[in-house]
């Protein structure tokens, strides 16, 4: 089966702080998956940080914004976190993401590399299942300006200092004021977040086609203080009362000191991650294998 992807980008765990045995077995896998695409006819290019810290050559290379501007597809080797960080920056561009699982859990990055060379063809071929994910839009604003812009696939999370006590947040929904809450911190998940911290938290499942987001609150103060499903239409407004050394997370992947009065901003991005998935996938198969139901059925 011919690929009907003609330029591939290849990106792995590409960040500096990356272990050397790690580098060197995602430079190992990333060779294997390479000469296996140019195989299919596939144009391989790879992420510019990707080849420099695992030491993989012998490709052309290109920055994020280029594989967006240029590739039909991005085929992303590494775990979940490595899948979302990549996502947010190709949102934009439109550029489907392709997940091979070298980490440990792999909700998004569901693919088996051992199985990569059975699963891989049919799909390169154009049978796959498409998943559409919303981005969250997050702002910091101190005094009415904004002093942090972020984006977030998974969650928005607002934590109190490692050696503080509870923090209190003022809480509005489109402007509307929800309640005052005293807790560890509060979580705006969207549903491809939901299987993530939100869940250790107490947060329900979200099925990725609802169109909603789920605030769960971080050992409230207030055991009345159950998780709440919001539309993901709203504006959620979380203002830090009281409370100190208290941050904003957003993906766990960048942060935001917060000041007493800052005011987090929450809405719907514009901007949607393209997962492909192989043929007949389901959110269902994902669930029962990673949070591992039905076993000793």
């Amino acid at each position: 089966m011919k690929s009907i992807f003609r330029q591939v980008a290849l990106i792995g765990k590409y960040h500096a702080a990356v272990p050397p045995a790690v580098a060197a077995s995602t430079r190992a896998a990333m060779d294997d998956i390479a000469n296996f695409l140019a195989a299919q006819g596939c144009e391989v290019v790879v992420e510019r940080d990707t080849a420099s810290n695992a030491g993989l050559a012998g490709y052309p290379t290109l920055e994020v914004a280029e594989i967006g501007a240029q590739c039909d597809l991005g085929l992303v080797v590494g775990g979940d976190g490595t899948m979302l960080g990549i996502g947010r920056q190709l949102a934009r561009h439109g550029v489907p993401l392709i997940g091979i699982n070298q980490g440990r859990l792999g909700f998004i990055t569901d693919i088996p590399l051992e199985h990569f060379r059975t699963v891989l063809p049919p799909m390169l071929a154009g049978e796959y299942e498409e998943d559409q994910r919303t981005l969250m839009h997050a702002r910091v604003l101190r005094d009415g300006q904004c002093v942090f812009d972020a984006l977030a696939m998974n969650d928005v999370v607002v934590n109190r200092g490692a050696t503080s006590g509870m923090v209190e947040l003022r809480v509005e929904v489109d402007g509307h004021f929800v309640a005052n809450q005293r807790a560890d911190g509060l979580i705006v998940a969207s549903p491809t977040g939901s299987t993530a911290y939100a869940l250790s938290a107490g947060g329900p499942l979200l099925h990725p086609s609802i169109h909603g987001w789920v605030l769960v609150p971080i050992a409230p103060h207030t055991l009345s203080n159950r998780p709440i499903v919001l539309p993901d239409s709203v504006e959620i407004g979380i203002e830090l009362v009281a409370g100190r050394d208290a941050s904003a997370n957003f993906d766990m992947q960048s942060l935001a000191s917060l000041l007493h009065g800052d005011r987090i901003s929450v809405r719907r991005s514009q901007h949607k991650v393209r997962f492909l998935h192989p043929k007949g996938w389901t959110y269902f198969d994902t669930l029962r294998k990673k949070l591992h139901w039905n076993e000793g059925a």
